[in-house]
């Protein structure tokens, strides 16, 4: 048994996969000669698709031989019945297409964008210097405030220690700084 086909173009797809969705649109019916184009947009290139008529019906179906050839990443993309040279867009969305993992002859990384960027700022983080208090990634600028400063000029701070023992001693430093500045 086959799983049912999709009624709508789908907002992830995977390139090298079978692409197939089922449109029913009584306005535009395919019985009657009506035709639905695709059109997978992104700055740099245009992808496009047609439907064949599927009774009144409109079916979309891609072999994964070509959707492998797709280039991973977001499309808007607009759907639009024709005929007779009368052209009506009958609805607009985003797709995300994910890499093949097929087609990755030298191995893939798979992390989402958050990911790969997390991944980094951490690797850079915990190359440097403990004692550097400003950092420049990419264009931005992070200058970091002792928690003790911050204290001393009534801001707000947050730390972050992984290991106890620098915990222990930002705790003490605080608790000092603390201390003097309720004798003042």
């Amino acid at each position: 048994m086959s799983p049912p086909i999709p009624q709508s173009v789908p907002s992830v797809f995977r390139a090298g996969d079978t692409a197939l969705w089922r449109r029913t649109l009584s306005d535009y019916p395919a019985g009657e000669g009506w035709t639905l184009d695709y059109l997978f947009v992104q700055p740099s290139r245009q992808i496009t698709l047609s439907s064949t008529a599927d009774g009144d019906s409109h079916l979309v179906e891609v072999a994964a031989s070509t959707t492998l050839t797709w280039p991973p990443g977001s499309y808007s993309w607009q759907e639009r019945a024709s005929k007779a040279g009368k052209i009506h867009t009958t609805a607009t969305g985003t797709l995300q297409i994910m890499p093949s993992f097929a087609a990755a002859n030298l191995g893939l990384d798979a992390r989402t964008h958050a990911q790969k960027t997390l991944d980094a700022l951490e690797a850079w983080i915990e190359s440097r210097d403990l004692g550097v208090a400003e950092y420049q990634i990419a264009g931005r600028q992070l200058k970091t405030i002792p928690m003790v400063a911050c204290l001393r000029h009534g801001r707000r701070y947050i730390g972050i220690e992984r290991d106890n023992k620098w915990f222990d001693v930002a705790t003490m430093r605080v608790a000092g700084a603390a201390a003097q500045a309720t004798l003042l």
